[in-house]
């Protein structure tokens, strides 16, 4: 091979990588997007919502603080690495009580675009569950019609009417 050949390749190499970043960039700015609009619609639906700031250890099988995540280049400081993304709750409202203490129902909501779990992340959802962290675990994904959101709880794998 000559030198020229040689360059060549390392340029189509480039660009070839150059698209698979582009790709990323745009995958993980769309689920960022997709995050908002889901923790909009939770809060129109009236619940409370929060990013959940916790993880889970495997190895442990704890929830513990989650990692910020850094980016030298921007300067920025994520928050976002939780699992799930939020944490939402309602108040549970009985009209005939007057109490000082209130019940709340409490859920966590992961976000998936295309609703689809890795391993890792479906023995999270079970740990969480077991050490009665949340309830209900649900996944929200888009839904069939344009702009809608479907949710999805874990354990039944059924879209639920709670919301």
């Amino acid at each position: 091979m000559s030198k020229v050949e040689i360059l060549e390749s390392k340029i189509e190499e480039k660009k070839e990588a150059n698209g698979k970043s582009v790709m990323g960039k745009r995958s993980r700015a769309a689920g960022a997007r997709f995050e908002l609009k889901v923790r909009k619609d939770l809060e129109e639906k009236g619940w409370i919502t929060d990013k959940w700031t916790k993880n889970v250890d495997l190895e442990t099988r704890k929830t513990i603080p989650a990692k910020r995540k850094f980016n030298p280049f921007k300067k920025v400081l994520g928050i976002g690495t939780g699992f799930p993304d939020f944490i939402a709750f309602r108040p549970v409202v009985d009209p005939t009580e007057k109490k000082r203490f209130h019940n709340y129902n409490v859920i966590g909501v992961e976000s998936k675009m295309r609703g689809i779990l890795d391993k890792k992340e479906k023995e999270k959802c079970r740990i969480l569950l077991e050490n009665n962290t949340f309830k209900d675990i649900y996944l929200a994904r888009k839904g069939e019609k344009l702009g809608e959101i479907e949710y999805i709880n874990f354990l039944t794998k059924e879209k639920d009417s709670l919301f």
